[in-house]
């Protein structure tokens, strides 16, 4: 496709993609920001950074939701819970620097 001319309807469509990818970057740095500030709470508090109840209902919610957006929930589940990974091992990050 790079060798011959790319449809302008395709372009466009292109064009959406990338700012929906931006928009979507952006989302997740403000999720980060947010899941900072319980990091912090949370070593100050001396709680667990991971709390596996929390995230399995987040899962849950997730999951049922896609059925109504039309989404795969295994590629959700597989996607959130790599976010949530990184946020605990964010959020133990915080409490090592707090002792």
């Amino acid at each position: 496709m790079s060798e011959q001319a790319i449809p302008a309807e395709l372009q466009e469509i292109r064009k959406q993609i990338d700012e929906i990818d931006d928009r979507l970057l952006r989302l997740l740095a403000e999720r980060f920001q947010l899941t900072h500030a319980v990091g912090v709470i949370k070593a100050n508090q001396n709680l667990n950074s991971f709390d596996s109840s929390r995230e399995a209902e987040k899962i849950t919610r997730l999951r049922e939701l896609c059925s109504s957006l039309d989404i795969d929930p295994n590629l959700v589940e597989e996607l959130f819970t790599r976010i949530m990974q990184e946020v605990v091992k964010n959020h133990d990050r915080l409490r090592q620097a707090r002792n």
